[in-house]
This record gives C-alpha cells, sequence and structure tokens, in this order.
C-alpha cells in the first residue's frame, strides 16, 4: 500500500498512519479486535515505560485547550449499531493569555493512551510497554482564560484509524500562532474514543466490516462510507461553532474558516471542502483523494474529479517505494489538473508517511532504545527537529496568507530553510 493512502489498514489496529502493511491484513483484523479489546480493559493501569515530550508551541501565544461532546441527534451512528444519534469528541486549542504555574492537559485520556498506544508499538515496531503514553502532557492549560482578540478557525481530522490526539505538536503551534484550532475524533475509526462521563467507544464494527470488505472485494464501497461519515462529522462541527461556550466563540471568527489533516484527513479535509463553502482553504498532508486501499486511479472522490475553487495545499513524503506528489498519486494528479483555486505541491524531504504527526516529534527520542533502522522506517530519516519545524512553517505560512492576509511567500517555492521540495 502506498503510504499517501488512506491507510484502510489502520482501521484495524494493525497500521497507524500508514507505517506498514502486514501482508495478511485481513486475517489479523478479527484478531485485532480481541487484542484492541483488552487493552481498553486495562485502561486503568497505565503501563510503566517511557515519557515522550512533545515540543513547545513557537508562536507568542499561550494555549488553553478545552474538550467538548457533540452529539447528532439527527443521524444514526454508521459504527455503533442500534445507536440512533452520533457522538463526537473534539478539542479546541487557542490563543490565551498567561498560563504560567497552572498545569496543562495530558495528550491523551487514559482509555485512549492505552488502546493507541498498543497500536503505535505494533505498527512501529517498538517492544510492547516501551512507552508511557498516558505521561505525554501538552503545553496547554485546561480552560484557560482566551486571549483577547477575534481569530481564525481551523478544523483538522487525523488519519484513519487515529485519534484526534495524534497531531498536538502542530495544533498547538497554530494556536500560539494566533488560531482557533479545533481537533475532531471520527468514533469508531479509532482503537479508543473516551467521552466525559467515561465511556469508551472503541472500533470493533469497523474492523469487522474491512476485514469483510477485504474478503468480498468491497473495500472503495467501505471507504466512500468512512469518508462520507467524516465529511458529515465535520458538517457538526461547523454547524455547533456557535453552540460552545461564550468565552470561545467571542474569539472566534467563524467567516475565516481552513482546515486541514493528515492522511484520511487530508481527504477529509479536502472532501469536506468540496462540499462545504465555509471551509475557505485546506491541506492535505499526505493523503489519497480516492476511495480505495491501493489507489489506481480507478476510484476517484467527486473532490479529485472536479477540483476546487479555493486554495489547497497539497504536503506528500519522499520515500522512495511510494512517495506522494502530483506526478505519482492518481487522485492528486487528477485534481492537480482540476483544481480552479490557488495550488501547491511540497514534498517533505527524507520523510515517510507518519511524518506528518506526532510520531515524527516523539518517537526519534526511543534512540538508543530502539534500532535506528526501526525508527527510520517508522518516521523517517528527515532530522525531527527540522521536519517540525517544516511542517509548522508552511501549515502556519498558508493559513495566514489565505486567512489573515499575510504572505511571508515560503509557498512562492523559493530557497527555503527547511527540507523541503516543490513539485513543479
Amino acid at each position: 500500500m502506498r503510504s499517501t493512502r488512506i491507510v484502510a489498514a489502520s482501521l484495524v489496529g494493525v497500521v497507524v498512519c500508514g507505517l506498514a502493511v502486514p501482508s495478511a491484513v485481513a486475517a489479523s483484523a478479527r484478531a485485532t479486535t480481541s487484542h484492541t479489546a483488552q487493552a481498553l480493559s486495562a485502561r486503568s493501569s497505565p503501563a510503566k515505560g517511557v515519557r515522550l515530550t512533545l515540543p513547545a508551541p513557537s508562536g507568542r501565544y499561550a494555549t488553553g485547550e478545552s474538550s467538548f461532546r457533540l452529539v447528532d441527534d439527527e443521524r444514526t451512528d454508521p459504527w455503533v449499531p442500534g445507536q440512533p444519534y452520533r457522538e463526537l469528541m473534539i478539542s479546541v486549542f487557542y490563543p490565551s493569555v498567561h498560563t504560567g504555574g497552572r498545569p496543562v492537559t495530558h495528550q491523551f485520556p487514559p482509555a485512549v493512551a492505552t488502546a493507541f498506544g498498543t497500536a503505535v508499538e505494533q505498527s512501529a515496531e517498538l517492544p510492547a510497554g516501551l512507552v508511557n503514553w498516558a505521561a505525554t502532557t501538552t503545553h496547554s492549560v485546561r480552560d484557560a482564560v482566551p486571549a483577547p482578540g477575534r481569530f481564525p478557525v481551523v478544523l483538522y481530522s487525523p488519519g484513519a484509524g487515529d485519534p484526534r490526539d495524534w497531531n498536538v505538536s502542530l495544533a498547538e503551534d497554530l494556536a500560539s500562532r494566533g488560531f482557533v484550532v479545533i481537533t475532531v475524533d471520527h468514533t469508531g475509526e479509532t482503537p479508543a474514543v473516551q467521552f466525559p462521563d467515561g465511556h469508551v467507544v472503541g472500533n470493533e464494527p469497523l474492523m469487522t466490516a474491512w476485514a469483510a470488505a477485504i474478503e468480498n472485494g468491497t473495500t472503495p464501497a467501505l471507504l466512500t462510507k468512512v469518508m462520507a461519515a467524516r465529511t458529515a462529522d465535520t458538517k457538526l462541527v461547523l454547524d455547533r461553532l456557535k453552540s460552545l461556550p461564550n468565552r470561545l466563540t467571542r474569539i472566534m471568527d467563524a467567516h475565516r474558516i481552513g482546515m486541514f489533516g493528515q492522511s484520511g484527513g487530508g481527504f477529509t479535509a479536502a472532501q469536506a471542502m468540496y462540499g462545504d463553502p465555509r471551509i475557505r482553504a485546506g491541506v492535505n498532508m499526505d493523503g489519497t483523494l480516492e476511495y480505495t486501499s491501493e489507489p489506481d486511479g480507478t476510484h476517484l472522490s467527486e473532490v479529485a474529479l472536479h477540483g476546487l475553487d479555493r486554495p489547497f495545499l497539497l504536503m506528500g513524503n519522499s520515500s522512495a517505494a511510494d512517495g506522494s506528489d502530483v506526478h505519482q498519486e492518481p487522485s492528486w494528479a487528477s485534481f492537480w489538473r482540476n483544481q480552479r483555486g490557488w495550488k501547491a505541491d511540497v514534498t517533505l524531504n527524507d520523510s515517510v508517511h507518519a511524518s506528518f504527526t506526532d510520531a515524527k516529534a516523539l518517537l526519534p527520542q526511543l534512540a538508543g532504545r530502539v534500532p535506528v533502522e526501526t525508527l527510520d522506517a517508522a518516521v523517517g530519516k528527515v532530522d525531527p527537529r527540522l521536519a517540525v519545524a517544516a511542517n509548522r512553517a508552511l501549515v502556519t505560512s498558508f493559513f495566514n496568507r489565505f486567512l489573515k492576509g499575510r504572505d511571508d511567500h515560503l509557498l512562492d517555492g523559493g530557497a527555503s530553510p527547511y527540507p523541503i521540495t516543490f513539485v513543479r
């Protein structure tokens, strides 16, 4: 499977962010269901292990984080049998006043730390229990006092099978630079979503459906359903912005909305933009725009076939076997031909699919405990500090340009201090 893909294999909890694909995905899917259930049952006893640290935001603002449950009573849940409503968790990262001395939030809720951490260890071939996934903290204070002002709103959609918490470094950095960033959990995909009352929703029904789709040759139909659920989730979040607490709505400029995502989340950003004019600009970080696990141009999405009339940035990886750019990825090539708004295609040098997630900031901290070849395969050879800086700079430059009217010309394609290549 090429690494730009929606990474449907990650839906079964075997592969996270497309780090690797086993040769017997279908056979392993149902077995993983049992493993995930066991992980969730152990959530009350987080594993001891190495504590990993997220890089600090680089902007002028301190940051706050608030989390909310959203419920859509008009939509049955596509992955929870018999549930007549759809429920989501979102986190809002935002510029705040000085927060020194106050406790910060954790990257993952306990159940997510256990279940998703186990999936990361499996996909990256890390020793089980090496990392204490529950110990990683953010740099954001829970429910901090927002900074004065009105800020653009940017949504983040994670890769298929990933939680909303798997790009906190980028979300916090954007917030520190004057954006309100809303990260979205697509319930039923990731190994665990933990809600405020403590109940946890896993991904066993979708894992079972994925195994059956592989066996029956119906993966395009399943992935179409996945993307339909994700775009409906995005619409719900946008529709409910005004229902959030006044302390947050008063700093949100709902007329300046953008969206970005990694892997399946990048696909979600593009497809959501196609159907919703409220989203003015978008970024796809290494995600296919086709409804198949092995994209070949035969199951192109609507946005790949027709493009957009608003700005859109493609960010791809450079791995030799399956790097992504508009010359290699069929759906990107189609989108590129049909895109009517501003466009650019930028490759992160010496990168792989997971180089666009928190994996790139966190896993290299295991050097000396994990073979270098294992880490390179998982997150690429690009220097982690440079990769984090490049991802932050590109995404910030894009949203500054198209949501704030401030152009630093990084995306003009000239010489750059970052390990990037502009695809012509």
